[in-house]
């Protein structure tokens, strides 16, 4: 083979090389992300974010921790007929001395459907009250209540 044959192939190779390295690079960056990191647990935001965690967890004991007494009694017991989410992702926050207002996008994914997996996503808010210097939720989306079963009195 001549010299000019063989060039053209090893641009081939290096370029086929360069392009495998970028996608093992890639790969581990999006592998290697891990958690998400925790916000502040004294900010309105942090507070959502545990709560989110408990419930998504399946940790109601928990979640409840972070909702005021009021918000406690409201409970109509867990959605037990829809999936948990997948994920909650922060959108914005509004703070003000006694109340904020945290809005979040509510990511569901559902594996069953005509085509296979899908997912959808919609937006809500989450209320907080500061009570006794701790935020804490007084009205959360219905997909992300936690309640430990209770019934509500009549």
């Amino acid at each position: 083979m001549t010299d000019a044959a063989r060039k053209p192939d090893r641009i081939l190779l290096v370029l086929l090389g360069v392009i495998g390295l970028l996608v093992v690079v890639a790969l581990a960056v999006v592998f290697s992300r891990g958690d998400p990191e925790p916000l502040d647990e004294a900010s309105p935001a942090g507070v959502v974010q545990r709560y989110s965690t408990a419930v998504i967890d399946g940790d109601l004991a928990t979640a409840e921790t972070y909702l005021t007494d009021s918000a406690r009694t409201i409970c109509r017991g867990s959605y037990f007929g829809e999936p948990r989410p997948a994920r909650v992702v922060l959108v914005s926050t509004s703070e003000r001395d006694q109340s904020a207002t945290v809005r979040v996008s509510i990511v569901n994914s559902s594996q069953d459907g005509p085509f296979g997996p899908s997912e959808y996503e919609s937006e809500d808010i989450f209320s907080l009250v500061k009570a006794d210097g701790d935020w804490k939720i007084s009205q959360a989306p219905y997909q992300l209540m936690a309640c430990t079963g209770t019934q509500v009195k009549p």
